[in-house]
């Protein structure tokens, strides 16, 4: 199939981890069947165990978007993202960039720049130097000292360049390595949980001196990433992966406010989930195979004495609300902060803007703009 989309394009990429390599016993031979069946059954093993990190994974980044990879630990987001560098071996499927197949082209004659966790600068270089390492030689002193000021500049860090990167703080050194990355001129980044080792504060200050970075630079990116919070920042686009697979590709506004199934909402801090029966009790109709996920803010209290009533399990003061804990009728419970200490049962409402209305059944992979 030839692509005829410019800029990254992922098309059926899996990557295996495991001790065997083939996929399935069909490409085996009846006498090599056989002879290892004979094996097992002396031994008592059992055959290789061969574990998908990616699987069949379809996923495109235009010219200018960024594109986030939300997931778990454990979801194969960082194997997708090193298979697409050409860091990790591709068990199946292709690598395209403006419409070349660059799957088994070397790392370094793809064009990509890749931004770790832990930026991996140089120790032994000042902060000025790292930056300048990624620049184009061709360019002369005074044009290159220009170029890493500009680029210190843009992330923040004007006038560290004659500072060693071993007096830097954390949030400034993966600043510094942004900066080195960008001055490359790469035609896509590929972030890998760039601001996990920090802390939340320092994250949220940090995610938008990364999106306006590559923003104006206008660099295309995919941004590897567990944070909710930081995805959301800077996504044009969300791609959630959970154990190997996409499960839905969408704008931000559009994944928190339709996930494509129970799975992507319960990843996105949806919960609990009402059946059509329970969801009957606050009247809201909902079809055969469909459930009310519940969202940080869908349960409130109510004045109304003939909405729903629920007994108080637990509560605490929470940031100057109470946050009680009841028991809905199916037996489940749920939270819901309060303006004031909860007596010993709550009558409840929903919020409409902060439920969603999902299918019960897992769907591969949707896609929304």
């Amino acid at each position: 199939m030839v692509n005829e989309i410019n800029g990254l394009r992922a098309d059926q990429v899996s990557v295996t981890y495991g001790t065997g390599r083939r996929s399935s016993s069909d490409a085996m031979t009846e006498d090599e069947l056989a002879t290892r069946s004979q094996a097992e059954a002396r031994t008592h093993r059992h055959p290789p165990v061969v574990t998908p990190a990616v699987d069949h994974v379809s996923l495109t980044v235009a010219p200018d978007e960024i594109v986030a990879v939300l997931g778990a630990s454990g979801s194969g987001k960082s194997s997708l993202l090193r298979a697409i560098a050409g860091l990790e071996p591709l068990s199946s499927g292709q690598v395209w960039w403006d419409q070349h197949d660059v799957t088994t082209t070397p790392v370094h004659r793809r064009g990509f720049a890749v931004l770790f966790q832990d930026g991996q600068l140089f120790p032994h270089l000042t902060v000025a130097n790292n930056v300048a390492y990624g620049l184009l030689k061709k360019l002369s002193r005074a044009e290159r000292r220009r170029a890493v000021d500009d680029w210190l500049e843009r992330v923040d860090l004007a006038g560290y360049g004659p500072r060693p990167v071993t007096a830097l703080s954390g949030g400034q050194a993966q600043r510094v390595a942004l900066a080195r990355c960008l001055a490359s001129q790469p035609r896509l980044v590929l972030l890998d949980e760039p601001l996990s080792a920090l802390d939340r504060n320092l994250r949220d200050r940090l995610v938008s001196v990364v999106a306006t970075s590559l923003r104006t630079s206008g660099t295309p990116a995919l941004y590897v990433t567990h944070d909710h919070a930081e995805a959301f920042a800077i996504a044009d686009r969300i791609a959630v992966l959970d154990r190997g697979q996409l499960r839905q590709v969408a704008p931000p506004e559009v994944l928190w406010h339709h996930p494509a199934d129970r799975v992507v909402a319960e990843f996105l801090g949806f919960g609990p989930f009402l059946s059509p029966t329970q969801a009957a009790l606050f009247g809201i109709t909902l079809a055969p195979g469909q459930v009310l996920g519940i969202g940080p803010f869908g349960l409130v209290s109510s004045d109304s004495p003939t909405d729903l009533a629920a007994p108080v399990i637990a509560w605490h003061p929470s940031q100057g609300t109470n946050l009680v804990t009841v028991r809905l009728p199916d037996g489940t419970t749920a939270n819901l902060h309060t303006s004031t200490p909860p007596g010993p049962e709550l009558h409840l409402s929903l919020s409409p803007n902060n439920c969603v209305v999902v299918p019960d059944s897992p769907t591969l992979c949707y896609t929304s703009d």
